[in-house]
């Protein structure tokens, strides 16, 4: 639905298969510049409890038929298809206040953490639908009784209430694990800017990509849905750490444990190593830094730098350097290419951010901008538009302070405040009681050391910048798709993202005990115990069509000589004293003489158990685990056991990994060696004729 001149577009929810627009009038979202209605938004009337339940009948269960690489393969294809639609989302985006540079961060890098899990889903994650964790638990000397923990989707839903300031990443971003590890999303997004994350479900659902119940979405109030959550569902809250401590006590999710994010409050803090005066260009990123975090988005970002701490010596010029910089800042509509920032999300917002300025103002003075006006607005309309200029502010005094490290301007908003020695820096750092993210600006190692390891335990993320990194630094406010995005105390204490960490938290860790055999057929992952194939084919003449977890070659022996260990000291160069010097090799306390190379003896395990004429095997790519547990004297004769441990049949190749348990014995049944063997395999051979063509 489409606004016209006289009528703003009704939003629609997204629920049980179909939209539907609330039963109420609707609450008019207006445009952050121009002050003009955008949209209308209302749920009322919606039955949430059955939105929940088609989720979880419906979406859970199509998801869960899929593969690991499947639902990878879908997050990659709907990537694609948004990202092709992206000037159509900019355009929009600019009613929320946000300039293209902001909409950038919230567009492009929301489609970018999609097609992030879609690769790392790919490329890490078997090609099954149970994600072995961690190595088999023998629990018995005879191998008849063995555990291994597995991970497998939670039988619910993914509910995401989410922020007003990322209407698309923020969305895209959490669905992005939860539909790799199956299980549903339903999304309910901070109403002011909801018409932009309405605009993008809308052309997920209309592409198919996703089955049915996949994915559904709430556009107003989130009204009784949490009263109908279980103990499989999962609810995310990004916003503020009052709100998500309402929800996080909810009768219903206490009485059903379900599983609770949050991402909350966070008062970030830059910090301004010591070494890093004027004339430095670890001082001069730094004020690029800090003024760019304070404009960005308005300054309406959840990792924005709040508290900036500067030395004592070097606070006087960093506020005049601040200042300076912050001068230039034009304010106006985002749509005006001039404008480097543009307004607040709503006059709501504006107003909660000078609440916040006062409250400040008690504890420190206002060195930069203006916090009743913006004045350097360039365009928009000043009296309906939510425009402020950046704010900076000093406190002389910040240890004995308490406003400036509890009260959040969530907004283009920073205060300075100078520490006295390292020790002093990083408990100025802590007093936000556990944020998001730090910056350090330093290029000393003593320094980075120090101040690292004392902000960690409060801090989600810590960012060292400096001259070496900065072309190629992310920034200290940039969210990424392989790291942990969250933070202990104020910040909610829960994780986001972290690469595939972000998917664990959608899945159950289960412990399953029983013979290797039984554990096997679960896991489809072969283990010491379970059964063998030892028949008249090599395992390497067989194609994944044919190989069979549990396939076995067993070879051997052959002597290794001392004329083995000097020729293969002279070929490779390795001439350590262990393998040249019988004294020195006596003398060392873990061998008797003079011992074989390590390497010599994977390289004789290949030789026995590699099948030499070309095949469905078509390539070795690695060896995972490898150790070396016992030495081999020259006169020791080797075994190789060899074992088909795993098999993961690439998505859209004719190939795919095989994954095989390689044991090599001496004479006296000693393990000497215990990796496995990567390897790539045709799924047929000879392979098709479209496979040879490609």
């Amino acid at each position: 639905m489409t606004a016209t001149a006289s009528r703003p577009r009704r939003l629609e929810s997204y629920v049980c298969g179909r939209w539907s627009a609330g039963t109420g009038e609707g609450v008019p979202l207006l445009d952050a510049a121009t002050g003009e209605p955008v949209a209308l938004v209302d749920a009322s009337g919606l039955d949430l409890g059955e939105a929940l339940a088609h989720g979880r009948s419906i979406g859970g269960r199509r998801l869960r038929a899929m593969s690991f690489h499947e639902r990878a393969a879908m997050l990659k294809a709907i990537g694609q298809m948004l990202m092709a639609m992206k000037e159509a989302f900019y355009e929009e985006s600019f009613a929320t206040g946000a300039t293209r540079a902001d909409s950038w961060i919230d567009i492009e890098g929301g489609i970018g953490t999609l097609l992030s899990y879609g690769s790392k889903g790919r490329r890490e994650l078997p090609n099954t639908r149970v994600l072995v964790d961690g190595d088999l638990e023998r629990l018995s000397r005879d191998d008849s009784f063995s555990a291994q923990h597995i991970l497998t989707p939670l039988e619910g839903v993914a509910i995401h209430i989410n922020a007003f300031n990322f209407p698309v990443w923020g969305m895209l971003e959490k669905i992005a694990p939860c539909l790799l590890a199956g299980v549903p999303a339903l999304v309910k997004p901070a109403s002011q800017t909801s018409y932009l994350t309405e605009s993008v479900v809308r052309a997920i659902v209309a592409s198919g990509i996703l089955p049915e119940g996949a994915l559904q979405l709430v556009c107003g109030s989130v009204g009784d849905l949490l009263d109908h959550v279980t103990g499989q569902d999962v609810v995310t809250f990004t916003g503020s750490a009052t709100t998500g401590r309402k929800l996080k006590c909810h009768p219903t999710i206490v009485a059903n444990s379900t599983r609770f994010t949050m991402e909350a409050d966070s008062l970030n803090a830059a910090i301004l190593g010591a070494d890093a005066g004027p004339g430095t260009p670890e001082f001069d990123l730094f004020v690029k830094e800090v003024a760019r975090e304070m404009t960005a988005k308005a300054g309406q970002k959840c990792t924005a730098i709040r508290r900036v701490i500067a030395p004592r010596a070097h606070a006087k010029a960093l506020v005049e350097a601040l200042r300076q910089r912050l001068a230039g800042t034009t304010v106006g509509n985002p749509r005006d290419e001039a404008v480097r920032m543009g307004p607040l999300s709503s006059l709501g917002q504006l107003a909660e951010v000078r609440a916040r300025v006062a409250e400040l103002g008690k504890e420190a003075e206002i060195v930069a901008g203006n916090m009743h006006e913006a004045a350097a607005v360039v365009s928009g309309n000043r009296e309906k538009g939510a425009f402020l200029s950046p704010v900076l502010l000093y406190c002389d005094r910040p240890i004995s302070a308490s406003a400036i490290h509890d009260v959040e301007a969530f907004g283009p908003v920073a205060t300075v405040m100078p520490y006295d020695g390292n020790e002093e820096a990083v408990a100025l750092a802590r007093r936000g009681q556990g944020s998001l993210v730090a910056s350090l600006f330093t290029d000393d190692p003593d320094v980075a050391a120090e101040v690292t390891l004392g902000l960690a335990p409060f801090h989600g993320r810590v960012m060292i910048g400096n001259r070496d990194s900065a072309k190629s630094s992310t920034g200290h406010g940039s969210p990424l798709p392989v790291l942990v995005h969250g933070g202990p105390g104020r910040a909610g204490g829960g994780e986001e993202l972290g690469g595939l960490r972000g998917m664990i938290h959608y899945m159950q860790r289960t412990a399953i005990q029983g013979t290797p055999r039984l554990l096997s057929a679960v896991t489809g992952r072969w283990s010491e115990g379970a059964a063998v194939r030892a028949d008249t084919t090599h395992p390497f003449r067989k194609s994944l069509a044919e190989l069979e977890i549990g396939d076995q070659l067993i070879a051997g022996p052959r002597t290794v000589t001392l004329d083995d260990i000097e020729h293969f000291a002279a070929f490779t160069g390795d001439t350590f004293y262990a393998h040249m010097d019988e004294a020195a090799a006596k003398a060392n306390p873990f061998f008797d003489g003079r011992v074989a190379h390590g390497y010599l003896v994977v390289s004789f395990a290949a030789g026995l158990f590699v099948d030499p004429a070309p095949g469905p095997v078509l390539a070795n790519y690695g060896a995972d685990n490898l150790r070396f547990l016992a030495p081999v004297y020259p006169g020791d004769a080797l075994s190789v056991r060899l074992t088909c441990k795993e098999i993961n049949p690439r998505q859209d190749a004719g190939h795919g990994e095989v994954r095989w348990d390689c044991q090599v014995t001496r004479q006296d049944g000693k393990v000497v060696a215990q990796y496995d063997v990567l390897t790539m395999v045709a799924k047929s051979w000879p392979p098709a004729a479209e496979e040879t063509a490609r």
